[in-house]
């Protein structure tokens, strides 16, 4: 693959969590979470990517909002579980992505806000049609995610390098 072709990062924030007395690291999903993850699942299934590499969270509601959505996708992509995502920072999250190998053409992030949804607005330099303010209008809720493209090496991911090419949240 040429470096010169676009890649697509797709931000995919955790959906509904629920609040027992656990930590917040262990945190479940709740009932509404593990309907709007499957939901998710479809949207992303919709847009046609085929992922080459997810990174996830290694959070008890992360790791079960991708179970779900994943099934219904047609290509399960390697998952990695990446600690350095929960409760990551915008500039953390570029980190990450600037260690991915050139060969991965595609990435699916399943994070946490508020990093997932600062980062998607410091990486879209530029949007199609209406895509970012229906993002921060809505203020990237739970089982959200974003659609970015870019050319280059992911080395080269940093603040304004992508388009945000398409937005999608559940129904409030």
């Amino acid at each position: 693959m040429s470096v010169a072709e676009p890649r697509r990062i797709v931000l995919f924030r955790h959906a509904k969590a629920d609040w027992p007395q656990v930590p917040d690291h262990e945190r479940p999903l709740a009932e509404r979470g593990r309907t709007d993850a499957a939901v998710a699942g479809r949207k992303l299934a919709d847009t046609g990517i085929a992922f080459d590499l997810a990174l996830c969270s290694t959070s008890t509601r992360t790791r079960e909002t991708w179970k779900l959505a994943v099934h219904e996708l047609a290509h399960r992509p390697k998952t990695v579980y990446e600690e350095r995502v929960y409760e990551a920072s915008p500039g953390e999250l570029i980190a990450v992505l600037n260690e991915l190998p050139d060969d991965v053409r595609s990435v699916i992030l399943i994070g946490h806000n508020p990093g997932v949804h600062g980062l998607a607005d410091i990486l879209a330099g530029s949007a199609d049609g209406d895509a970012r303010e229906r993002m921060n209008r809505r203020g990237f809720p739970a089982a959200g995610f974003a659609v970015l493209s870019f050319e280059g090496p992911w080395k080269g991911v940093e603040p304004g390098a992508a388009e945000l090419t398409d937005y999608w949240a559940p129904s409030e």
